[in-house]
């Protein structure tokens, strides 16, 4: 993991809750109320409880308070399980809403790997062939704008000039896995079945790579506010629990 040097950028992992990205005017209306939420929603600024724990698993909790719903009008418990098999390292999500409404939320991981030797020397290899559309930002929001980003054999060089205008932004891949590669030999494995949108990001002479699996992304530049019918956001039934995973094999 990266090691969260705070002169490139101070964090590892933090966990994108309950949007992911930017909100058009930095808030979002529901119910005809307006509530205020930063950039990648505030689970990650938030301290977690352990409820669960054995020789080589962890969870932790996040429950709702009056201070969340003041931002994020919902009961809620977020539950993040990390269980490590081997060389691997599964991260499961759980949403339990408490309510007896459905809930909108967004969801999404921002692991940071390392990346010692040269920038150049790594690739990122995708499982499949893609016609890569990346969605340009504007002002932190999603325009229509996309940037066509070629590979060579389902492998993507890494350059800094491909964050020259921040993330890489895919609202869909079929792709499920991509591995990182170092002078062409695979260095991990990343798995994302469950997740439909992507991001790829770094800072200009960073020495990481952050692979994102998402469920949402910014706001449209079109967005009219309402979280009900923001593009991405997903819903999660009265009184029901959403879960999805990713994992990251090391080789």
């Amino acid at each position: 993991m990266w090691e969260g040097n705070p002169d490139f950028w101070g964090k590892h992992a933090p966990v994108l809750f309950p949007i992911v990205g930017t909100l058009k005017g930095s808030q979002f209306r529901y119910k005809n109320n307006f509530y205020s939420l930063s950039r990648h929603g505030f689970a990650r600024d938030f301290t977690f409880e352990v409820v669960e724990k054995t020789a080589n698993s962890v969870v932790f909790s996040l429950k709702a308070t009056e201070e969340t719903k003041t931002n994020y009008p919902f009961d809620f418990e977020l539950q993040i399980g990390y269980t490590l098999v081997e060389s691997s390292l599964n991260i499961e999500y759980k949403i339990i809403n408490k309510m007896d409404e459905r809930m909108p939320f967004s969801i999404g991981g921002h692991p940071a790997f390392a990346l010692p030797q040269t920038f150049s020397s790594y690739s990122l290899e995708f499982e499949k062939l893609e016609d890569l559309q990346s969605y340009v930002l504007e002002n932190d929001l999603l325009s229509t704008t996309t940037v066509n980003i070629p590979l060579s054999d389902k492998t993507l060089p890494l350059t800094y000039s491909l964050f020259a205008k921040d993330a890489l932004i895919f609202k869909k891949l079929n792709t499920k896995k991509i591995s990182i590669l170092e002078e062409n030999k695979p260095l991990l494995h990343f798995y994302f079945e469950d997740f439909t949108n992507f991001g790829i990001w770094t800072k200009t002479n960073a020495p990481f790579i952050c692979l994102e699996p998402w469920l949402g992304y910014s706001d449209l530049t079109s967005s009219d506010g309402n979280i009900e019918n923001k593009e991405g956001i997903q819903f999660v039934e009265a009184n029901a629990t959403f879960k999805c995973s990713y994992s990251i094999e090391i080789l």
